[in-house]
């Protein structure tokens, strides 16, 4: 019997949470029932492609300079599809959606499209192609119930939405301590010290300047607690500069980009996450998965994995005193931080487990391959 050939087409391979999906869900499928092609368009974002390639996966990128430029792809792709037999379709991101509604069009390969974010924190221009393309594609898959929704009250579509909760391989993302302690000591951080940490992409959504206010009182009233900021983006430059003007060079480290995600998680004690919005932020899911205690802002998904007071903290969205004040009741509580962070590790086993995101996903794809 042959395999069933499945195609991802996502704007970049970077270290974005949709990004990072990829290469996770792609160590946990069925290889002898499916076959995994991935095709990508920004070169210089390419942090997942050898990942994906040891696992079996075929990539293919098509430079482009722009969003425009990637909707002139759409030939080469269709071109693609047929070549490789491809039998599915999965987008991820609008603008790749926008593109694989063109090729479903074309080629009339079914097409399943994932939603990472809700529709109100789009551009105006994406929120209007998105609304007018929407029904060319056979489903659509939400990352949270919050983002679903939002597709059913903005777009009102004609096919099946359906809620898809990301996972985590809570196998891989496991506390180590020898890499614990091999990151402090590289940054010169006192193994007795508190580690307050985020890793994301330094974007306005991520809100990083609200972290660095929230961190700086942190320090004041705590002598013994350092961060760590992992990532790269386009507010890098601003959040450097910040980290100067705050006084915070000494307690703030900036590693940069990583892939060895693990080893850093390890060293952190409380994952602290100020975002605007999210969908549902598989950085989170890993933060807990790996025993940090979490507080964060109330963004999309986050209320739907986090029960506030439960597996973590929860504050409004850019209430600095709220995450500073919480943050404080666990550097200064061991019991307490302990207790969190055993919770948050639980919850992510026992409801958001990858393995049963990819079970699902595969049914989801027996499915749209029938109709």
């Amino acid at each position: 019997m042959s395999k069933i050939k499945i195609l991802h087409i996502i704007k970049s391979l970077g270290r974005g949470g949709a990004e990072m999906l990829l290469p996770e869900t792609l160590s946990l499928h069925n290889n002898s029932q499916f076959e995994f092609h991935y095709i990508y368009f920004l070169p210089w974002k390419d942090q997942m492609v050898q990942t994906i390639k040891r696992h079996g996966g075929k990539v293919t990128c098509f430079p482009v300079k722009n969003n425009l430029s990637l909707l002139l792809q759409t030939s080469k792709v269709s071109h693609y599809c047929r070549k490789e037999k491809i039998d599915v379709i999965h987008c991820h991101l609008p603008w790749s959606g926008f593109l694989g509604r063109l090729v479903h069009l074309k080629t009339q390969i079914p097409l399943l499209y994932t939603e990472h974010n809700i529709q109100e924190r789009y551009h105006f221009a994406t929120r209007s192609l998105n609304k007018m393309s929407f029904n060319s594609q056979n489903m659509v898959l939400g990352v949270s119930e919050d983002v679903s929704t939002s597709i059913r009250n903005n777009i009102e579509p004609t096919i099946p939405v359906r809620t898809l909760l990301n996972g985590v391989n809570t196998a891989k993302f496991k506390r180590n301590d020898k890499r614990r302690v091999e990151i402090r000591d590289q940054f010169a951080i006192p193994q007795d010290a508190i580690v307050v940490g985020n890793i994301a992409v330094f974007r306005e959504q991520k809100n990083i300047p609200l972290w660095l206010k929230a961190f700086s009182e942190i320090a004041q009233n705590s002598e013994n607690v350092f961060g760590i900021l992992v990532g790269a983006g386009p507010e890098e430059e601003k959040i450097k500069s910040m980290i100067r003007e705050l006084g915070l060079e000494k307690h703030v480290v900036l590693p940069g980009l990583q892939t060895d995600t693990v080893a850093y998680f390890s060293a952190m004690d409380i994952f602290m996450m100020s975002s605007d919005f999210e969908g549902l932020p598989v950085a989170l899911l890993e933060a807990m998965s790996m025993q940090c205690a979490v507080v964060s802002t109330k963004a999309g998904g986050v209320v739907e994995v986090v029960r506030d007071g439960i597996d973590g903290m929860l504050c409004e969205v850019g209430d600095k005193r709220c995450l500073a004040d919480q943050v404080l009741v666990l550097v200064q509580d061991y019991a307490q931080r302990e207790k969190m962070q055993s919770a948050a590790r639980e919850r992510v086993v026992e409801g958001f487990s990858l393995r049963g995101m990819v079970d699902e996903l595969e049914e989801i794809y027996c499915e749209v391959l029938k109709k």
